[in-house]
């Protein structure tokens, strides 16, 4: 796969996710992004006066987004409908599975941006430090869920290896009608 190639959510996965799905969610990350600060107070410390700031994290290809205010052990999730206005200091807009991939590490943030895959408006400061602290922390899905052990394994196998197909089956090209035709 290449950085910046589109990774959009197959339009079948699109239409299926109401805009309230994502509603759950903002409780369940708020607790994980809390306990993650708790057990690794360092990485919050490292966004110095941007723990404070408001991050509108926008997956393009969903009909939600989130707002994240990682303010250690006062961290805020919510979940919010895309269609209103939310006031941030920065906002990250792009694909689930690019944005994913960089929170993973997996992909490049700031070849997604060069290539215009993921777009950055806002405090640019505030941006480059949570990049710093995410690239230095070198999160796992089992980090952000408290897991440790064989569960945390476990749970790393399972998500990643999730998160994988879900990539191959959004950048395997479907041929359209027309195509077909031809």
């Amino acid at each position: 796969m290449r950085d910046g190639e589109e990774m959009s959510l197959p339009a079948f996965a699109r239409r299926i996710l109401p805009p309230f799905a994502g509603l759950p969610l903002g409780p369940f990350l708020t607790l994980s992004l809390r306990s993650l600060a708790r057990r690794r107070p360092q990485i919050f410390e490292r966004l110095g006066e941007h723990r404070h700031a408001r991050y509108l994290i926008d997956p393009t290809d969903l009909p939600f987004a989130f707002c994240v205010v990682p303010d250690s052990t006062s961290a805020v999730v919510r979940v919010v409908f895309r269609s209103a206005e939310t006031p941030s200091d920065v906002a990250i807009r792009g694909p689930i599975l690019l944005l994913l991939g960089v929170l993973e590490g997996t992909l490049d943030g700031d070849a997604l941006f060069f290539h215009r895959a993921i777009s950055v408006t806002g405090k640019t400061e505030a941006v480059v430090a949570l990049r710093n602290a995410i690239e230095d922390a070198e999160l796992r899905p089992s980090d952000l869920l408290g897991l440790t052990g064989a569960l945390g394994r476990f749970a790393d196998a399972g998500i990643l290896g999730g998160l994988d197909v879900a990539r191959r089956v959004a950048t395997t090209a479907t041929p359209t009608r027309r195509e077909v035709e031809i």
